[in-house]
Formats: C-alpha cells, sequence, structure tokens
C-alpha cells in the first residue's frame, strides 16, 4: 500500500526525523491560508499522486500552467495560483504512464535554501535477507540515470538484524553521504529514527529523494515515499487511515476485496492462474507467441467457486482484454471447482471473447468433464504450450 508524500512526512515526523512544515488542501480557496500559515518567504506547491517523477511531468491539459507538479512560488497568491492550476487536471510522469494521475490533493510546503541533494532510501534486500540503507551524493531527481551510469556513487549497506542500526552503520551512511559538521550530527540522528520507522510500520520501501543540506548546515527531508506490506496491514490500523482509494486502480481495488492478486497490464489477453509463479509464466509464454497479457492474477491456492467467479467478472469487466486463458494447476485447488467457477461466470457475464481452459492436477478429469459438458463456447487446451498458441491465435484471428 501506498500513501502521499505529506503523509508519508507527517509519519516520518512522528518518529522525529527532521521535516518543514506544510498544510495539505483540496481546494483553490483553502491555499492562501495554507500558505498564509507557514513562515516563509518561499512556498513549494506539490500535487499529491501515487507516483514519482511529478517534478519533470507534464500536464494535459492547457489550462495547469505548462509547468510540472512542483512549483515555487513567492507569495500566497502565487501558491494559489498554482494550486489552482493543478488541481482536477491530470499529470503525466514516467512512473504514471501515458494516462496519467488527476491532482486531488496539493501540498504546500515551507521553502529551504539547499546547499546539497543527496539519496537515501530503505527497503528489503532479497539477496542478504536484511532491511538495507541506499545512500549516494547524487540526489534530486536523476538518481535512475546515476545508478545506471555511474553506480560506484550509491552505497547499499545491510542491516544486522540481531543489533538494528549501530553508531557505526549510521557513521558508514554519513561517510557516504559526505557529511560534516552540524549536517553529520543530524544524519547520525536521523538514520536510526529511519530504520526504526521502517521496521516498526512493516515498510516495504522508505525513499527520501532528495534528502538535503540547507545553507545553514542542518539536514531537512525534502521529499518522501512510503509504501507498506499488505501482509501486514491487519498489524496498523493507523495507516490503513491512510489509504486513497482514488489513487488505486478500480480493479486492483475491487481485486483486493476478493484477496484476489490482481495488477492491471497493457496487453489484451487476461489470464487468471492459480501461484504468482504459474502466473509469471503464463504471461512470459503468452509474450513468447506474440502477444501481452493485460493481466496479472493469482487466484491463489484455497479458491472457492465463489472467488473463482469473482476473478472472472474482474477480468471481463477490463475492456482491453480480446481473449481470456485460464490456467490451472490443481493441488490444493481442484480443478472441478476452477470448471464449476469458470462455466457459472461465462453465464453470469455473457463472455463475449475467446476463452481457453488448461486444466491439470487434483480432479483434472472432473474439471475437463464439467467444461466439455456444457454448450458454453470454452476452448480446451492440453498443456501450456498449446493454451497459450490457441489463445493468441484466437485473439488474433
Amino acid at each position: 500500500m501506498n500513501i502521499h508524500e505529506y503523509q508519508a512526512k507527517q509519519l516520518l515526523k512522528s518518529f522525529g526525523a527532521p521535516v518543514a512544515e506544510g498544510a495539505v488542501v483540496l481546494s483553490a480557496d483553502a491555499a492562501e491560508a495554507a500558505a498564509a500559515s507557514l513562515p516563509g518567504p518561499l512556498y513549494v506547491v506539490k500535487a499529491q499522486i501515487h507516483a514519482g517523477g511529478r517534478g519533470k511531468g507534464k500536464f494535459k491539459e492547457a489550462a495547469a500552467g505548462g509547468k510540472g507538479g512542483v512549483r515555487l512560488a513567492k507569495t500566497p497568491a502565487e501558491a494559489v495560483e498554482n494550486t489552482r492550476q493543478m488541481l482536477g487536471n491530470t499529470l503525466v510522469t514516467k512512473q504514471t504512464g501515458p494516462d496519467g494521475k488527476q491532482v486531488n490533493r496539493i501540498y504546500i510546503e515551507d521553502g529551504a535554501d539547499i546547499d546539497r541533494e543527496l539519496y537515501l532510501s530503505v527497503l528489503v534486500d532479497r539477496a542478504t535477507g536484511k532491511v538495507a540503507f541506499i545512500a549516494s551524493t547524487e540526489g534530486g531527481m536523476d538518481i535512475e540515470e546515476v545508478a545506471e551510469a555511474t553506480p560506484e556513487k550509491i552505497l547499499t549497506l545491510p542491516i544486522d538484524p540481531v543489533t538494528g542500526m549501530t553508531d557505526g552503520d549510521a557513521a558508514k551512511l554519513c561517510d557516504a553521504l559526505k557529511l560534516d559538521g552540524e549536517a553529520r550530527a543530524d544524519g547520525m540522528a536521523l538514520m536510526p529514527i529511519l530504520y526504526k520507522a521502517f521496521v516498526e510500520k512493516d515498510m516495504d520501501m522508505l525513499e527520501i529523494n532528495p534528502l538535503i543540506v540547507m545553507e545553514n548546515g542542518r539536514m531537512r527531508v525534502l521529499d518522501a515515499k512510503v509504501s507498506f506490506d499488505s501482509t501486514a496491514e491487519f498489524r496498523h490500523p493507523d495507516v490503513m487511515e491512510l489509504r486513497d482509494e482514488t489513487e488505486e486502480d478500480p480493479l486492483e481495488l475491487k481485486a483486493s476485496e476478493f484477496d484476489l492478486s490482481y495488477v492491471k497490464l497493457d496487453g489484451n489477453i487476461g489470464c487468471m492462474v492459480n501461484g504468482a509463479g504459474l502466473a509469471m509464466a503464463t504471461m512470459d509464454i503468452i509474450k513468447h507467441y506474440g502477444a501481452e497479457p493485460a493481466n496479472f492474477l493469482d487466484v491463489g491456492g484455497g479458491a472457492t467457486k465463489e472467488k473463482v467467479t469473482e476473478a472472472f467478472k474482474i477480468i471481463t469487466s477490463d475492456p482491453g482484454v480480446k481473449g481470456i486463458l485460464v490456467n490451472i494447476f490443481g493441488g490444493i485447488m481442484r480443478c472441478d471447482v476452477i470448471a464449476e467457477g469458470v462455466l457459472a461466470a461465462v453465464e453470469e457475464t455473457g463472455l463475449a471473447v475467446p476463452l481457453v481452459v488448461r486444466l491439470e492436477g487434483t480432479n483434472v478429469d472432473k474439471g475437463k468433464a464439467i467444461i466439455d459438458g456444457s454448450d458454453l463456447n470454452v476452448i480446451a487446451a492440453n498443456d501450456l504450450d498449446d493454451a497459450a498458441q490457441k489463445i493468441v491465435k484466437a485473439v488474433q484471428g
């Protein structure tokens, strides 16, 4: 689960991180009072969407003023005008895709005199099985280019889960960021704060880009992006209150209601599979035969007939889907349950696109008999390769 920048900063501030004063507004009318409540004289007006690259992004609408999603204002009146231009319009960045995201919230923050921009993030390093910090002196909007062109400028530091963040770890990170004086003291205090917040709140990722050293020598979290482990949400009702469902894909949101792992993609062949590995293999073989998957969908190992029916309805509600491949290997999941769910969904949705079903495993003969005994237009397949070729051929005509 992702949250907005202003929410991430409020959360980090509660742990003691240095964060500027700011206010979130939902209308241009509220922007003047929000800006006037800040010290000034410089204000930063930021579009709040669940995507990075806002500063380099572009709005689709001319009414947005031809600027990106992060703007400087020198007066409250200018902050109001920037807010008015951005609210309700569609911001396109590298991370939103061409459709972009509508801006429904604006964060107005007190400006800062920046001396240096740094990069710092915390994530789970699957190679070591530990929480790891990533630090670089090359912060700002071009960190992706830094990682590609000069990886030696980036330090990755795994943290021992037994000891947690030590003074030695914090010193290594401060050395990598070339901090001295008051900035180093701030850095030594900040690193344990970030580690504590990451672990206690079950975060997946915490990115501060940029982390700045100001002209007065002090540090500040200038931007923050946070995502959480969805499997740990039950432990954090306070975090769940931060969820903004308007930022989520409607189909993915619907899938979460039925405990389905669904991710919408840009192709035209819908996939319903049990098991993440098999789902990835299914998408790969669709691409191998020259087509593109429309989604990742894992119904899990213990899906019921009702759950399968809902999964099918979610797939068919995507207007980009021109054909569907059901690929089930029955272990815990029984093939006859899948077959019953598929047929129930076909009857309920009035399926109008080709459907290929491949079943294997527990009760496979019963499952195939259920499908073969129906009068619905379902194409049976013998194995995954056969299934992929049949659905691609059906979709491509």
